[in-house]
């Protein structure tokens, strides 16, 4: 574990973020107390277009008008 000042930090943030992607355990203190570790976040997912297709399916009565006694949940009195 490296630790690191708030100042020292500052000074060196993008030395201590291509630490942290290599794999390093970045510590910041304040004083002596840590307070903050540094670490890569996880990728996101990449979203494609259309990943889903086929894989979903409507029923054939989805477009239908729903019955009056539903439609009466959704309009407030």
């Amino acid at each position: 574990m490296t630790q690191f000042s708030v100042h020292d930090a500052k000074t060196n943030l993008s030395r201590l973020i291509a630490q942290a992607l290599a794999g390093g355990d970045v510590v910041i203190a304040r004083g002596n107390i840590p307070v903050v570790r540094l670490v890569p976040l996880e990728p996101r997912g990449h979203r494609q277009f259309g990943a889903l297709k086929g894989k979903i399916a409507m029923g054939e009565h989805f477009d239908e008008p729903l019955p009056d006694d539903e439609l009466d949940g959704w309009n407030p009195a």
